[in-house]
């Protein structure tokens, strides 16, 4: 099932996660969900907040960034209460986006070698190196869990000239191919919690 993307402005964006455990209600569809929102969205990435899930998990598929015949080294995986314990290397800036802030694009730095621990599907822990665009995939994913944006790691002069196009975001006041939920949007139920509804657009609204 194709899941929405919560866009910029959603409480959840700016939440640190949950860690969760072996017993994680329906972890296997959720995961099967998160995979296919992620492809139809055009992702190389998907973390679980963007699919309005406050827990620590997200998922990353490189094939996109491999050359023609070197697919086979593309990195696909999955991420379960991930921890980066180390990042080195001299900084090295990349043109980053963002699901859940379409038609933003900004130059980023980022470290490229990081380590990170990390539980797979099967809840097995693994401890692994990554580095160049990987490593950038897996910091950005990692950020949502940890509940920081790419817009937070830009100049205050650049945050000031996409303040408008973020408001827009946040408002709805955008077209984008995949389905979203925005904050403003949003009812709330008998609890006071927020309840976001569901637009969609391009394909998803044929």
């Amino acid at each position: 099932m194709i899941l929405p993307i919560i866009a910029f402005g959603s409480p959840v964006l700016r939440k640190k996660c949950d860690e969760i455990s072996l017993d994680y209600p329906d972890l296997d569809v959720l995961l099967e969900n998160m995979w296919e929102t992620m492809y139809e969205s055009s992702g190389v990435g998907l973390a679980a907040p963007q699919i309005n899930k406050s827990i620590r998990l997200f998922l990353i598929d490189t094939t996109p960034f491999m050359e023609e015949g070197e697919e086979d080294k593309a990195i696909k995986k999955t991420f379960i209460n991930a921890v980066i314990l180390d990042e080195e290397g001299d900084e090295w800036m990349f043109n980053e986006g963002c699901l859940s802030i379409p038609d933003i694009r900004e130059d980023i730095q980022r470290k490229p070698i990081i380590t990170i621990k990390y539980q797979d599907e099967h809840f097995d822990w693994n401890t692994d190196i990554f580095d160049g665009l990987t490593a950038r995939v897996i910091q950005h994913e990692y950020d949502h869990i940890e509940g920081v944006l790419f817009t937070d790691k830009i100049s205050p002069l650049r945050k000031r000239m996409i303040k408008r196009k973020l408001e827009n975001i946040s408002k709805g006041d955008i077209e984008v191919g995949y389905r979203m939920k925005f904050i403003s949007d949003a009812t709330r139920n008998e609890s006071g919690y927020l309840k976001l509804k569901c637009r969609s657009f391009g394909r998803e609204s044929l």
